[in-house]
């Protein structure tokens, strides 16, 4: 565990930042404070029950800062990076060996162009393309999942400030709610739509992002109205929240799933039945840790970078592989290396 809150320490350390916290979500923490998601944790970026704030992507001048950035904390002398490249299939090598190893990938470029770039190892011959399935595991795709979203849109009696997720409210039922603003309306996202949400909508903290007149009950029914999904609605769903939340429910479109450990892939994220090729990406999750994934996932990338490079001087490889691509052409428009420390 040590080594995993390591790798998340080192991914916020480089990319994430605390949110400023003006009116509007400053009155959705006292909201979420009054209506009991207690208690308060302050600024953390611990998944721990209560009202906290949380962190974001965006600096204080507004510049979105991405997973791209990480790269120049790469090695540039052993790092080529593809733009506008996109994988059009595995090569795999079966020459002496007892099962497929992934050898290298065919790529499509921005002309769609094929190019062709393979691992080369002193010891490995010419790989092999094979035109029939390699491995055939009926349990690739099985498994996918998101987590469930109910959304209740609150108009504003006036203007409020563009702001991202920057509250979060977490139950000890397990549901989290989220909150952001932009123009006229607020939206309040939660896995499963609970009694705290009501009392976060008539708190005395929210009183004047509301109209005076806008209940709970309306709000519902303006959400019945809008064409969330294609469920039939029932007319006792702005009094039953369990109805409400099936007859409204969405996707957070955080899809996970698919290649999962155990079924698809070792514990050690390698495909199983194939050598060298493993799947590190959120479609080895089990089941969503939190309402977004791209956290978990670039940890879960620093984790097994971290280990695979370790592992290769272990058995004394670090040396012994670089990347060849073919055709040799003009790739100026493809292929950028990124210096160190520099983008």
């Amino acid at each position: 565990m040590e080594e995993v809150e390591a790798a998340y320490e080192w991914v916020e350390k480089k990319l994430v930042y605390r949110p400023p916290m003006k009116g509007w979500q400053s009155a959705l923490k006292d909201g979420l404070l009054e209506a009991g998601v207690l208690p308060y944790n302050g600024f953390t970026l611990d998944h721990i029950y209560g009202t906290k704030i949380g962190v974001m992507l965006f600096d204080r001048e507004g510049q979105k800062h991405s997973v791209v950035e990480l790269l120049k904390y790469a090695n540039s002398d052993t790092i080529v990076v593809y733009l506008y490249a996109y994988v059009h299939k595995i090569l795999f090598t079966t020459k002496g060996r007892p099962k497929p190893k992934a050898s290298g990938v065919i790529y499509q470029d921005a002309d769609r162009v094929f190019h062709k770039a393979e691992l080369v190892n002193k010891a490995m011959n010419e790989a092999h393309k094979i035109n029939r399935v390699v491995l055939d595991n009926p349990m690739v795709g099985q498994g996918m999942g998101d987590n469930l979203m109910n959304i209740v849109v609150v108009p504003f009696p006036q203007p409020v400030g563009v702001s991202l997720l920057e509250v979060v409210g977490i139950t000890k039922f397990d549901s989290f709610s989220e909150y952001c603003a932009g123009l006229s309306l607020s939206y309040n996202l939660t896995r499963r739509s609970q009694n705290h949400i009501i009392e976060v909508i008539n708190s005395n903290a929210f009183f004047n992002y509301k109209y005076t007149n806008a209940t709970a009950h309306e709000l519902f029914n303006l959400m019945l109205d809008i064409p969330t999904n294609l469920r039939p609605r029932h007319v006792t769903s702005t009094l039953n929240l369990t109805q409400f939340c099936i007859d409204t429910v969405m996707t957070i479109w955080h899809y996970h799933g698919g290649c999962q450990v155990g079924r698809v892939v070792d514990k050690n994220y390698k495909v199983l039945g194939i050598d060298a090729l493993r799947v590190i990406d959120g479609s080895t999750f089990l089941k969503s840790p939190g309402t977004n994934l791209q956290a978990t996932v670039m940890m879960l990338g620093r984790y097994m970078g971290q280990r695979i490079l370790r592992e290769r001087d272990e058995v004394g490889e670090k040396n012994e592989k670089d990347l060849s691509v073919s055709p040799i052409e003009d790739e100026t428009n493809l292929c950028s290396s990124f210096p160190k420390n520099k983008l």
